[in-house]
């Protein structure tokens, strides 16, 4: 027999989950466009070198790539923002910037798979490309929160801890750590909440750290707040820029959301500025969504420098942390007629009725297995159908049909001429 189970990470997903998939999609573009984002694609298949030209990423060891009949290194896309790097890059001049732009993606990495972790899933992706001020930081912060706050998550629940990669660079250098090894060593620190820390110390010293500089790493990431962290920098534009960002969206009333949080790295080299993660308030799991600024990353692949933030929002943890809070809608299956015919003779009719409700929009089973009254019925309440058309032999010779509300259970014969006028 052939294999039955979906490839390992990868998920199948029946009706049941189709209609979670479709509501949390649902929210991601109507919160989009609220926000006057426009929609877009790529293709799932990129060249290869999108990803590895990205040298010290995480994500280059987790490619699924292959060559194809054509000796061409290709990749299944295990993000999305390198493709719109390529997209803009290749139409640049056509394009007015700033861009607002996003996509819901399926995205494939090859890893070890934990909670929270597949070896595929789907992500809001949303990017303003073209606007170098702290206010596309505040609008895309914004528009995460409305987007959670639609699934009925609030500042109770959840929180968006916010970094700044300059932060972190001047950490560095007051550590006298040359600069050509800070981004291996903030490879380093974004495992810092998941290795034990004799095993990040380690990591460190792999990294040509001194055990004195480790310490006093460690020491300054420990710090409690923002302000003692600014006390100990100094001047700092990283600091300066952060501030400015969480005050615009203090300014939008959702302050409350915030969090400063020093350990936020994000693994992706191309980060320039601010980072951020969504997560719940005590971080028990995997964060439900992380971005930041990237002003470098198309000058990376040889264009302009031109600046973006974005963030990518994966569907697996926000299931997670919905089931947790008990905030997944309840979701059922709904129609608005289910048509009953109860001989082959009556098929041509029960079709002809059943394409004319269709005809003016609504939403119509009908019914092909030539049951009994109480099966058909029985199948009715299972579908989640409003109203039930039973093609009775003596009605239907007389123009009529028995409608049946399922709710109330009440039944009345109704003429097929008034049923279509009432309908339209």
């Amino acid at each position: 027999m052939i294999e039955l189970q979906p490839v390992k990470g990868t998920r199948d997903f029946f009706p049941e989950q189709m209609r979670l998939r479709n509501w949390l999609f649902e929210v991601w573009r109507s919160v989009a466009l609220q926000f006057g984002f426009e929609e877009y694609d790529a293709c799932i298949l990129e060249h290869a070198e999108l990803y590895t030209r990205k040298a010290g990423d995480e994500i280059t060891q987790q490619l699924y790539n292959f060559k194809d009949k054509g000796a061409r290194e290709l990749s299944l896309r295990p993000e999305v923002t390198p493709s719109l790097a390529r997209m803009v890059l290749r139409h640049q001049k056509a394009l007015s910037f700033p861009l607002k732009w996003f996509t819901i993606a399926q995205c494939f990495r090859y890893e070890r798979m934990t909670k929270g972790r597949r070896r595929e899933h789907f992500q809001w992706n949303a990017d303003i490309i073209g606007q170098p001020s702290e206010v596309a930081e505040a609008e895309v912060l914004c528009m995460l929160l409305m987007a959670c706050k639609k699934m009925g998550l609030t500042s109770q629940h959840i929180r968006i801890y916010l970094n700044d990669r300059r932060i972190l660079n001047a950490i560095l250098e007051q550590l006298a750590i040359p600069q050509s090894q800070h981004l291996n060593i903030m490879i380093v620190m974004d495992k810092r909440d998941k290795v034990p820390p004799d095993v990040f110390a380690t990591l460190l010293q792999e990294q040509k750290m001194s055990l004195d500089q480790v310490h006093k790493l460690v020491e300054t990431l420990s710090l409690g707040s923002m302000q003692q962290l600014a006390d100990r920098l100094g001047e700092c534009e990283g600091m300066t820029r952060l501030q400015q960002v969480m005050q615009l969206v203090d300014a939008a009333g959702l302050g409350d959301y915030l969090q400063f949080d020093v350990s936020i790295v994000r693994g992706l080299s191309y980060y320039t500025g601010m980072v951020f993660e969504v997560n719940d308030t005590s971080k028990s799991q995997r964060a439900i969504c992380g971005g930041g600024r990237y002003d470098s990353l198309l000058s990376s692949y040889g264009g302009e420098t031109i600046p973006a933030v974005g963030f990518g929002f994966g569907d697996v943890v926000i299931a997670d942390t919905l089931a947790e809070y008990g905030k997944l809608p309840e979701f059922s299956r709904s129609l608005d007629y289910m048509v009953v015919p109860f001989s082959m003779d009556q098929m041509g009719a029960a079709l002809r009725i059943s394409n004319r409700l269709r005809d003016i929009g609504k939403r119509v089973e009908c019914d092909m297995s030539l049951k009994k009254v109480k099966k058909a019925l029985q199948k009715a309440d299972e579908l989640g159908v409003q109203q039930v058309l039973m093609l009775f032999p003596d009605e239907l010779a007389a123009g009529e049909v028995v409608l049946r509300n399922m709710e109330t259970r009440e039944q009345t014969n109704i003429k097929l001429e008034e049923l279509m006028i009432e309908e339209s």
